[in-house]
């Protein structure tokens, strides 16, 4: 299942797909997981939505499971039960109990590589 979702503070539609689904995955807000993350960013001195900063992120938060080459919706629907933060080329999304989050349906998406949250 998919459902529109926009968590940002003015409404924008923007490039913000890293900050949309790490703050609806992790509870928090859009304003607050922007701080955080750009913060880490820039200590590492990269972008919040660079690819090697997004998967250090998750791989130091979050266990990565395995994907094994099918779409973002089958992903979603094998864990039903849980949230994910799911990538795939040049995007995240978020799935919260077999329904991803995000700004368009991105569910016949191929993923690269998905994270259990919870």
């Amino acid at each position: 299942m998919y459902k529109f979702y926009n968590a940002n503070t003015l409404g924008n539609q923007v490039d913000d797909c890293v900050i949309r689904a790490i703050s609806l995955a992790e509870g928090n807000s859009w304003a607050y997981t922007y701080n955080k993350l750009s913060d880490l960013a820039q200590i590492e001195a990269r972008m919040m939505d660079d690819s090697i900063f997004v998967r250090k992120y998750l791989d130091s938060n979050y266990k990565r499971i395995p994907t094994n080459n099918i779409t973002v919706g089958e992903l979603s629907g094998l864990y039903n039960d849980d949230i994910l933060l799911i990538t795939m080329k040049g995007h995240i999304t978020c799935s919260l109990y077999g329904t991803i989050y995000d700004s368009f349906d991105c569910r016949t998406r191929k993923v690269e590589d998905a994270w259990l949250v919870k």
